[in-house]
């Protein structure tokens, strides 16, 4: 994952900002509806990788295994995939057959709807992807629709209509990258609230070369989280630390459900950075995420 990279980061300020005036009200308004089941998902965003031979997948794996072995070692995939090309049945069954019942698949929407048609004239390929998606059943979580930069609060009525034309069944948060999405503004504060009205989530993404995409802002009770490492630079430990401590005191304040996602510029990395985060997330929340299987590392 190229975004927000950086060429050094000694420099970068990775503390994480306090949470959005709109982040605190969402929890003080939880505070008389306990959740009554909280859920964790991490991931990575991808399995199709020969450098995690010897990390998570043994010696001899051949690669029409890796999906199943990665689906014992996590709980959840960010499906990147679904951006370049809309599943067929077929794909999106196979894939199913090979996760447990707990296990859920994030798809990302595709970039015909998000970057090539800029969410307009775009309801063919919003039902053909619906249609291959919810094929999912139980294993369906949610789905992420991740903007190009150049889409702004200028396109803000593009967007509502958009997110008024969505199944209603289907769970959507939105990634933002345009930097004017960050700023304190009417046009801005007014599609916050209509995402929340709506029940559609925010994604927060932590690169080191887009501080602003580190919004801290939800508008449903819950977490879609990026996390977008360097190398196992010594920053991506203490900024998993931050992470952690974050998602704890969200989920002591009411946070329902909690998608941690793993990427690394260099994606041979991700492995040992996400089973870091699972061990100590699950001895500071008191969570029960399997830590996956290691191997020689």
């Amino acid at each position: 994952m190229d975004f927000g990279k950086v060429a050094n980061i000694e420099n970068i300020d990775f503390t994480l900002p306090p949470d959005r005036v709109q982040t605190i009200q969402l929890f003080n308004e939880l505070k008389n509806k306990p959740a009554k089941k909280q859920e964790f998902f991490v991931g990575c965003a991808k399995w199709g990788r020969q450098d995690w031979i010897g990390q998570i997948y043994p010696e001899g794996t051949k690669e029409k295994d890796f999906f199943s072995i990665y689906a014992k070692n996590f709980n959840s995939i960010e499906l990147n995939a679904t951006h370049y090309r809309i599943p067929t049945e077929k794909t999106v069954l196979d894939w199913k057959s090979k996760v447990d019942d707990t296990f859920h698949f994030c798809p990302k929407f595709p970039q015909s709807i998000s970057h090539f048609k800029r969410l307009k004239n775009a309801h063919d390929q919003t039902m053909s992807f619906y249609d291959a998606i919810k094929l999912f059943g139980n294993n369906l979580g949610t789905s992420f629709l991740q903007m190009p930069p150049n889409y702004g609060p200028k396109n803000y009525l593009d967007f509502e209509n958009y997110i008024d034309s969505l199944p209603t069944d289907l769970k959507v948060c939105v990634e933002f990258r345009h930097k004017e999405w960050f700023l304190d503004t009417p046009i801005v504060a007014e599609a916050y609230q209509m995402m929340k009205e709506k029940g559609v989530g925010t994604v927060i993404t932590d690169a080191a070369g887009r501080r602003d995409c580190v919004h801290q802002l939800l508008t449903t009770p819950e977490a879609f989280i990026r996390f977008v490492g360097n190398s196992l630079h010594p920053t991506d430990y203490t900024r998993a630390d931050d992470w952690i401590n974050r998602l704890n005191d969200w989920l002591k304040k009411g946070l329902k459900t909690m998608y941690f996602f793993m990427h690394q510029h260099d994606e041979r990395y991700s492995p040992v950075l996400i089973d870091y985060a699972i061990k100590k997330l699950n001895k500071a929340a008191k969570t029960n995420l399997q830590e996956p299987q290691m191997i020689n590392v």
